[in-house]
């Protein structure tokens, strides 16, 4: 099976994550797989509005780093600059869509695939779903930056400074990263009726209503600003700090728990 997925029906592209056994982590062959539905989704003048969900117990879980292959004559930083590269234009590639786009997100929806998830128009989400990012918890950075300006900057705080990894629904909603929630059985169905009341509008004033609102955003810095960030986390990536490649020595060696264990020491010999 493919392991990204399209059905097409009428007005409607649904796109599904088809990763399962990796919770949908989205890794090299999946941006190849999303860039070619994308291409081809953009080219049909048949579609009006774009969905995407997760097939399994989520989402997604987010960029799969570990995917990551050192080709012959380049180092590992570049490797690692070249798929994080092509992991933050496959989110911009979804807010530059030419269509109307809808993320319905269950289980988890954590790391750069809530970024996918927020730079969509409309998200619905399960009430099961948990958001979060953990990245700064390992030591690594955020792929695109979209937070602060989706959600504001002391909710983007809390998400990406804290580490969280377990945020509810219902606090997603009240922050303004999802539209609406609903029980994971009506999921697939609230997103399809917000499909139709897309579809059910005139295609050249959604069209120009989502350009002006993206022009207004990117007057206002976003992508210079989504650019600049990635940059940091660049830095970040691959320039591990001492403290981080301990960590992750730890953790491989004898799992997550441990090394947090470790780094709680760190804290309490500091006191």
């Amino acid at each position: 099976m493919a392991i990204v997925e399209i059905e097409k029906s009428g007005y409607l592209a649904h796109v599904r994550l088809n990763r399962p056994e990796k919770l949908n982590a989205v890794n090299p062959a999946m941006v190849d797989a999303l860039e070619a539905r994308l291409d081809d989704i953009e080219s049909d003048d048949s579609i009006r509005v774009v969905l995407f969900s997760g097939e399994g117990r989520a989402f997604s879980a987010g960029f799969d780093i570990n995917a990551t292959e050192v080709r012959d004559g380049e180092s590992k930083a570049i490797a690692i600059r070249r798929e994080l590269e092509r992991a933050f234009e496959i989110i911009l590639r979804i807010w530059d869509c030419n269509k109307p786009t809808i993320a319905a997100v269950h289980g988890y929806c954590l790391g750069s695939s809530m970024e996918l998830s927020a730079v969509c128009d409309l998200t619905v989400a399960s009430n099961d779903c948990k958001f979060g990012a953990p990245e700064v918890t390992f030591g690594s950075g955020i792929v695109c930056l979209i937070l602060p300006w989706i959600v504001g900057v002391k909710n983007a705080n809390e998400i990406l400074l804290l580490g969280r990894k377990d945020m509810s629904a219902s606090r997603a909603k009240q922050i303004g990263l999802v539209n609406k929630v609903v029980n994971e059985d009506s999921l697939m169905a609230e997103a399809r009726r917000f499909a139709r009341e897309l579809a059910m509008n005139d295609v050249q004033a959604v069209a120009a209503t989502r350009s002006a609102i993206r022009q207004t955003l990117d007057g206002a810095g976003l992508r210079e600003s989504l650019r600049r960030a990635f940059e940091a986390d660049i830095r970040v990536e691959t320039n591990p700090s001492a403290e981080s490649t301990e960590f992750f020595r730890i953790m491989e060696a004898d799992g997550l728990h441990a090394a947090l264990d470790w780094r709680e020491t760190i804290l309490d010999k500091a006191n």
